[in-house]
């Protein structure tokens, strides 16, 4: 009987030294040294768990430094972290099963585009990568997210509703708004992205529903995906790959992603919109496929039953251009001994 357990884990991991260029050679569509993972993020009690597990004793890290710790024991060969905590200001976003897309808005025409205040930055900046460079382990990198990338805030700040009305209504507001919220996001990669404790970003920007994208393909190329090309191109004159995050069915615009903004790899797959092993034969050679083993499957299947479609993943790959992990990320839902079970696949092969 297979051994799924985090103390197994940890026996392997140990061992297992993180080397930041495994993630680098998949990014770069090639094979790996050995099977490598990726996740967008973990979740805090499993952090906590896998840290406390590991050294036998209370974690006495701050949080940045058990998720650096949490990432190494589990075998990654990065940590995934924002730079600060840089943001938009909503009003309050009421949280229960699920959030609204117009919940919390707070622009809604010219006059409160005019009064909203505009954090900087880098006024935010609070030296988190020079506290934490001290702190990751040899071999290991970052790769830099944002609080959200440049449509999710700008829903956030107009909600969704308002988004649809006001694009037919008064696009050069929307423009405005979304100029001033990608100027920012910019501002913010741009201050970071030199740091040699940086490896990669990643832009998380959902752009999708289940069937389509949330704005029509010609209305995100003319307002959206401009600002990510910069981004893009941000992380690749500073020597860095750049990974979109991005759930919902973007069929339609794969080429953008790949020829025009030029990502280096794209993660979320969800199997009710395209398993991860057809987006990976489709998507072989032109971009990096980056998890992909579907949410759902990992919270309710066996054990074994994910152990086996997690290793017949890396056969059918080879990894070239592939690292495992969930379609998406590990809530606190997701029981622990599944998750166990899915980078058993990667750390046992």
């Amino acid at each position: 009987m297979r051994d799924y357990s985090l103390e197994n884990i940890l026996k392997i991991t140990k061992e297992r030294k993180p080397d930041f260029n495994n993630l680098l050679a998949v990014l770069n569509k090639k094979a790996p040294s050995r099977p490598t993972l990726f996740e967008f993020f973990l979740n805090y009690e499993l952090e906590k768990r896998i840290v406390e597990t590991a050294e036998q004793k209370e974690s006495q890290y701050d949080y940045y430094r058990q998720v650096i710790m949490s990432c190494r024991y589990a075998g990654y060969d990065y940590a995934q972290m924002q730079a600060s905590y840089f943001g938009f200001k909503t009003n309050e976003i009421h949280v229960k099963a699920s959030v609204s897309a117009n919940d919390g808005s707070i622009i809604h025409d010219r006059e409160s585009f005019e009064a909203y205040e505009w954090i900087n930055p880098r006024d935010v900046y609070d030296g988190r990568l020079e506290e934490m460079e001290k702190f990751l382990p040899d071999g290991m990198k970052l790769i830099i997210a944002s609080n959200g990338g440049v449509l999710e805030n700008v829903i956030k700040l107009i909600g969704f509703d308002n988004l649809c009305y006001m694009l037919a209504d008064d696009s050069e507001l929307f423009k405005m708004i979304v100029d001033k919220v990608g100027q920012s996001l910019f501002d913010y990669y741009e201050q970071i992205v030199g740091h040699d404790c940086v490896g990669a970003i990643i832009s998380n920007d959902d752009w999708g529903f289940n069937t389509q994208t949330m704005m029509s393909p010609n209305d995100m190329r003319k307002y959206i995906f401009p600002w990510h090309k910069k981004i893009v191109a941000l992380a690749h004159n500073a020597g860095k790959p750049a990974i979109l995050h991005s759930c919902g069915n973007l069929e339609t615009v794969y080429d953008d992603i790949i020829n025009d903004m030029k990502f280096d790899g794209k993660h979320s797959y969800e199997d009710n919109i395209q398993p991860v092993e057809e987006a990976y034969d489709m998507l072989k050679g032109r971009i990096a496929v980056l998890g992909g083993i579907d949410m759902d499957f990992v919270c309710r299947k066996p054990q074994n039953e994910i152990f086996d479609r997690c290793t017949a993943m890396i056969k059918r790959t080879n990894c070239e251009g592939y690292a495992l992990g969930t379609g998406n990320s590990i809530p606190a839902y997701l029981p622990d001994e599944n998750y166990f079970a899915m980078i058993s696949s990667v750390l046992t092969y």
